[in-house]
């Protein structure tokens, strides 16, 4: 009898420790990085409970033991912040820092608002011993010091710390010697971060966003096969494919300059629309498309699609730096190579599968029902969505807003008309050629 209440105590114990180092399921960090001389300083702050693996003293029902705690403090910082955070200074990696110290702090504690009092608070007088304080509900406080060849040189940062928890956010500041605070915003693995990178650095990045949105946008993906459908020819296609890409261009850039409205119903109104025009371009296709409207309609949604992509870099733009220009023509370079991409695998695709089909007019039907019929709940889905916002007020900012709007479309819809004389007549010739 004796045995089997030691077991279960023992049992109880170990559940006891399992549940104290669950992973967290919202974990949020502050860094401040600060080169200075030949040194670089990082403060870090970071929630002692998603230091798992680390056995962390306590007394009592849970209280933490800080006359005990330095010795653990330092391995919870080695383990999960020093192992997992790179700092480059150029393309080379730092040596490993030197922890000045590790403290722990209140929930309530404010100093990590700048970096003068992070840092007085981290190295200022710790918290007194007698206090009752549960391990899992208070903050680690970090300093470390790399040595560096030159505080003005290229830095960037990997942070490895997704594992902290399962959604893990982190506010990083960046302070050069001689230019404003940097600050980015960023979930998960954000992968290399340049500090402050040159305008190839921020391009690079950039045309690989785009392309890797293009691919993994699904209504995008279905708005193209929309145009390829009914028009699988080079001309037609590069005046379809061109429009777009002008089309949504400007509604990028537009976006990132700030002239889109800046309210919460805006991004699911642009969502709806978005699934809109591909019901329209689909059943455009079912009833018959001809080609001097329909590129005139692809620059008009293009338009309401480059909305769509203003969105996907919202964060991301954090990562352009001073390059601000060069980055957005380089998230639309990688966006129409993600595009030419899927064309080179989709019109021979399109052409192998017509050509085994009874007729072409039957073909076209059946896959712009298909896509019809996606893009009809996806309508009905984001309209939903978009109902959960009330409408704007008609007050004079709006209305002046909408003045605006309304200028540039007037703008837009001549310089369309100059355009499609000319379109008219080069297609006209290809027509005759064949």
């Amino acid at each position: 009898m004796f045995g089997v209440l030691l077991a279960l105590l023992a049992l109880s114990i170990g559940a006891c420790r399992a549940a104290a180092h669950d992973v967290p399921t919202d974990v949020r960090l502050n860094l401040f990085v600060k080169p200075e001389g030949d040194r670089l300083q990082l403060i870090i702050r970071a929630p002692l409970q998603a230091m798992q693996e680390v056995d962390i003293p306590t007394r009592g029902p849970g209280y933490l033991d800080l006359a005990r705690a330095d010795d653990a403090l330092r391995a919870a910082t080695k383990l999960w912040l020093i192992d997992n955070i790179a700092i480059l200074e150029g393309d080379a990696a730092l040596p490993a820092p030197r922890l000045v110290r590790a403290r722990v702090s209140l929930p309530s504690d404010k100093s990590f608002a700048g970096y003068d009092t992070a840092r007085a608070h981290v190295l200022g007088p710790g918290l007194p011993e007698s206090l009752d304080l549960y391990w899992n509900q208070q903050f680690l406080d970090v300093l470390l010091e790399y040595p560096i060849r030159s505080d003005r040189a290229p830095f960037a940062i990997r942070l490895k710390v997704d594992r902290l928890g399962l959604r893990v956010g982190t506010a990083l500041r960046f302070l050069p010697p001689s230019s404003p605070t940097r600050a980015f915003e960023f979930h998960g693995d954000p992968g290399l971060v340049r500090l402050d990178p040159s305008w190839h650095q921020a391009a690079m990045r950039f045309v690989a966003a785009g392309v890797v949105h293009i691919l993994e946008g699904f209504d995008h993906l279905l708005f193209i096969v929309c145009l390829v459908i009914p028009f699988r020819r080079l001309r037609p296609m590069v005046v379809i494919v061109t429009s777009f890409t002008v089309a949504h261009s400007i509604s990028l850039v537009a976006a990132a300059l700030g002239f889109v409205p800046d309210a919460l119903w805006f991004p699911p109104l642009v969502e709806a629309l978005i699934a809109a025009t591909i019901v329209y371009m689909a059943l455009e296709n079912i009833f018959g498309s001809e080609i001097t409207r329909r590129w005139v309609l692809t620059f008009a949604f293009g338009l309401v699609h480059g909305f769509g992509f203003s969105f996907a870099l919202r964060e991301t733009l954090q990562f352009a730096g001073d390059h601000l220009v060069a980055s957005l023509l380089a998230f639309n370079v990688g966006v129409e190579l993600g595009q030419l991409a899927v064309l080179l695998v989709l019109v021979p695709a399109l052409n192998l599968l017509f050509a085994r089909l009874p007729g072409e007019r039957v073909a076209i039907i059946v896959l712009s029902a298909l896509v019809a019929h996606t893009a009809w709940h996806w309508m009905l889905e984001r309209g939903e969505q978009l109902a959960k916002f009330p409408f704007p007020t008609l007050d004079a900012a709006f209305l002046a807003s909408a003045m605006r709007g309304l200028l540039a479309a007037i703008v837009l819809a001549g310089l369309v008309a100059l355009v499609r004389t000319r379109l008219a007549r080069w297609l006209e010739a290809d027509r005759w050629r064949r």
